[in-house]
């Protein structure tokens, strides 16, 4: 057997294969017979040399996507804070808010809807309405703005368009008359997919744009409301997903979203006194913290400090 005296102390290079232990305090580098007999190592196979956990090469953390931002003082016209407020992002179902235009726009409110198998088969939030069941076209737009419910959208829109696709058509119309060139729909409820986006500083443009109609304002404001079948036979209560509706002072609605894509996103109108804000928030990572700061910023007065925005 070869023993090779190269080794830095600590270590053996017998017949090839690399043994390592720790020191003695008589003579490093010497091997007891004891310690020989423990260390039994294949002839040919080197031992394994782990890298100390101090010196393993870490991962880089993955860079968070952007979050959009828009806070705007209605009252002047002023945008009082902004980030990435003109980069296209997914909307979610903030999407709503156009389809409830082109609904007020080509549908008759008292129309009754019969529910289709495709419509009752939405996705994810929803009232859980049945195929066949009939509903008003009004109660329907009211479950889609208050509990952004999917099936209830998409009864809605197949009603006023035919089918989703025909509405889509529209939806995307109405945004070049809007002047929304950064905007495009392909789809009527905000499910992801890669042509569908918009910006912050666009849905903002259209916030404005729907809050300006009776109809719309009067539905976003509501915490709740009560949804019944034309025949009597069901009842369904749609319960809004804005937190800060109720619980914030002034705020008037509008709009909440959520999708893996989109992340956490909201569009709030605020009003006190002869003040009104709104904001846009695009895949935010701490949607209502962030929106109560951004909010009480916006009020006030321009010499205060801005508060800290909860990252």
């Amino acid at each position: 057997m070869s023993v090779s005296r190269s080794c830095l102390t600590g270590c053996l290079v017998i017949g090839g294969a690399l043994l390592l232990f720790p020191p003695s305090g008589d003579a490093a580098g010497s091997l007891s017979d004891n310690s020989a007999q423990a260390l039994r190592l294949s002839p040919g196979k080197p031992a394994q040399v782990k890298t100390p956990r101090a010196h393993r090469r870490k991962a880089l953390p993955r860079p968070l996507p952007p979050e959009g931002i828009l806070l705007k003082d209605l009252t002047t016209g002023e945008v009082l804070f902004q980030e990435n407020a003109d980069q296209p992002m997914a909307p979610a179902s903030l999407t709503k808010i156009m389809s409830a235009i082109v609904i007020l726009d080509e549908g008759n409110l008292d129309d009754d809807v019969t529910v289709s198998r495709r419509a009752a088969a939405a996705h994810r939030t929803k009232l859980y309405l049945k195929p066949g069941q009939v509903l008003l076209l009004r109660d329907l737009l009211k479950a889609m703005l208050i509990r952004s419910a999917n099936d209830a959208c998409l009864a809605a829109v197949e009603h006023v368009a035919g089918d989703e696709d025909s509405f889509v058509e529209k939806m995307n119309a109405k945004a070049m008359t809007i002047g929304l060139t950064r905007t495009h729909f392909q789809n009527a409820c905000g499910f992801d997919m890669p042509e569908h986006y918009s910006t912050a500083e666009e849905l903002a443009v259209l916030t404005e744009y729907a809050m300006a109609q009776e109809t719309f304002a009067a539905i976003v404001r509501e915490p709740s409301a009560v949804i019944r079948t034309a025949d009597q036979r069901k009842t369904y209560i749609a319960r809004t997903t804005n937190r800060l509706l109720g619980t914030m002072e002034g705020v008037i609605g509008v709009k909440t979203g959520f999708t893996r894509g989109a992340g956490r996103c909201l569009i709030a109108v605020v009003s006190r006194e002869e003040k009104e804000l709104l904001l846009v928030l695009l895949n935010a990572r701490h949607r209502w913290g962030r929106a109560q700061n951004l909010i009480e910023y916006g009020f006030r007065s321009p010499d205060a400090s801005a508060v800290a925005l909860t990252r």
